[in-house]
């Protein structure tokens, strides 16, 4: 049978692009969620800024609000390490439909 190696090729590749595709929309809503606690915590930090600035600084209010600006913090670098790891297995897709498209000129 010709074009048997050609195909199981294709065929992993194609695989391998399936799963890439996949775990990118998992980044991808990770990314989202991340996003959503981002903006929650932003909204505390402006709520206790509000409050502090209403009823002073008690060290309560303070304590609360250097909590959420680390909260906020983490949040940021946990969503700039997702973004990273989506461009990165974007790079990878991109990868893999190349040589899809050199074994498709091969035949």
């Amino acid at each position: 049978m010709t074009g048997g190696p050609d195909i199981a090729r294709r065929d992993a590749l194609l695989a391998r692009r399936l799963d890439l595709v996949a775990g990118v929309s998992a980044l991808t809503a990770e990314a989202m969620r991340l996003n959503q606690k981002r903006a929650g915590i932003e909204m505390d930090v402006l709520r206790l800024e509000l409050e502090i600035g209403r009823s002073g600084a008690n060290a309560q209010l303070v304590q609360d609000l250097h909590e959420a600006e680390r909260s906020a913090a983490a949040i940021m670098q946990a969503c700039t390490a997702c973004e990273d790891r989506i461009v990165a297995a974007e790079g990878d897709i991109e990868d893999v439909d190349r040589r899809l498209a050199a074994t498709a000129n091969e035949n």
